[in-house]
């Protein structure tokens, strides 16, 4: 490659890195924590309240029915008017929606706002990555991923020790510490959405902050990228909708999603069922750091390793198996010592996963398609985070994490039958 080529190559990933996906980090730590912060308020809201397993299981899943349905229209929406405004819309309305709910006084009232709160967030991490997708190539987009799922595991950081503070020590007006965290923790969301009008670009043609020589060389390569996909793979969502491909990439995340959101919410409740000696709820959070800070390592190498060996398909095969042991391991511990260990390495397994998994499923669309495509599968996916929080408020826990772990074997099988050839066949009409 010629020199004055590949300086603009380095500079331009490494502004645009830089730029990016530092932002986009926050959005979705901040998201994520307003998702699932529900787990933490548990620890007081259903006493107050008086809900039962039951019901908290289906008020932790009804975010996901309103996520289901809004999330494609909303992708849609977002590729025509442009990803700025649109996130920005998404991260005002579900900051207003988190403090409602901390004014929530019956059940009634949480079902309707969880519901309104997954119709507001719909589409924003789809949006995310088919936004990444408009300033990374293929080669760049695993660690932009990783890089952006690193708010899982960051989210579970931040959101359990300070969650679990402001319960225990947040008392104002005489409101409940519960009321108060989701008070406190929806206004980032709102001032973040002011923040994104001003600071996201849309395309590189309109980034002031790259050079004229450095906008053209990312465009024409992205451009050429395009061209490579659509030779491979369907060119309009109607034929994409009929490949058999879309649906099992949409099967098998549906089980990491399960599991995902299974732990998320109920996570603080499984290690205080087991912590005789927690005396407050802060004690608990910090326990429920440990697998989030495990995770991150696992994240960040699953990310950087696939991208660099080009194998997605065999690192999220060995994710699956690692998670599937960690359930198994779950379901089998009778001491909080083990059930920390074990929900450790199935978030390793898990968070390993999402590293490589979003880089994954954009090669198997076009630019066309990727919009609808990137939301479809994580559409369908979404569903298991009803499933989820269901699973294990319905049945026992050490049954409900056998049921999620068979979920989560049935979607290693699915990808193992999944044929991992786009990729490599764009690699190579590319570089002829």
């Amino acid at each position: 490659m010629d020199q004055s080529v590949l300086s603009i190559e380095k500079s331009t990933i490494r502004k645009t890195m830089a730029r990016i996906l530092p932002m986009i980090l926050i959005l979705y730590v901040f998201a994520y924590l307003d998702r699932v912060n529900l787990g933490y308020a548990a620890l007081q809201m259903n006493a107050e309240l008086a809900l039962t397993s039951e019901v908290f299981g289906l008020l932790s899943g009804i975010f996901f029915i309103g996520y289901f349905f809004f999330e494609i229209p909303s992708n849609m929406i977002m590729h025509k008017v442009g990803a700025k405004m649109w996130i920005a819309r998404i991260m005002l309305s579900w900051g207003i929606i988190v403090i409602l709910t901390g004014f929530a006084q019956t059940t009634t009232h949480l079902n309707i706002l969880r519901f309104l709160l997954g119709i507001a967030e719909a589409g924003f991490f789809p949006g995310i990555i088919l936004y990444l997708t408009y300033w990374f190539r293929a080669s760049e987009r695993g660690r932009a991923t990783a890089v952006l799922v690193l708010a899982l595991p960051i989210g579970g950081l931040i959101g359990a020790p300070l969650s679990t503070w402001i319960m225990d020590n947040i008392t104002w007006l005489q409101m409940s510490g519960w009321r108060w965290m989701f008070v406190l923790e929806g206004i980032p969301a709102i001032l973040l959405g002011i923040v994104v009008i001003f600071y996201l670009t849309n395309k590189p043609s309109q980034a002031k902050w790259l050079t004229q020589q450095e906008k053209d060389w990312l465009e024409a390569e992205l451009v050429a990228e395009q061209k490579a996909s659509a030779q491979v793979n369907k060119a309009s969502t109607r034929e994409m909708l009929k490949d058999s491909k879309v649906w099992k990439l949409s099967l098998l995340y549906f089980g990491v999603y399960t599991a995902v959101y299974g732990l998320s919410f109920w996570m603080p409740t499984i290690i205080k069922s087991l912590s005789a000696n927690a005396t407050n709820n802060l004690q608990i959070g910090w326990l429920a750091m440990i697998p989030s800070v495990v995770a991150v390592p696992s994240l960040l190498f699953v990310g950087w390793n696939s991208d660099r060996t080009n194998a997605h398909k065999q690192h999220l095969f060995v994710c699956f198996l690692i998670s599937i042991i960690g359930f198994i391991g779950c379901g089998y511990s009778s001491t909080l010592f083990w059930m920390v260990l074990m929900l450790t390495l199935t978030s390793v397994g898990l968070y390993g996963f999402l590293g490589s998994f979003f880089a994954y499923k954009t090669f198997f669309f076009t630019a066309s398609t990727a919009p609808v495509g990137i939301a479809l599968v994580n559409s369908f996916a979404a569903l298991g985070g009803f499933v989820g929080p269901m699973i294990l408020g319905s049945v026992a826990f050490t049954q409900g994490l056998f049921i999620i772990s068979g979920i989560l074997a049935i979607g290693a099988i699915t990808l193992l039958t999944l044929k991992l050839t786009s990729n490599k066949k764009q690699h190579d009409t590319k570089a002829a």
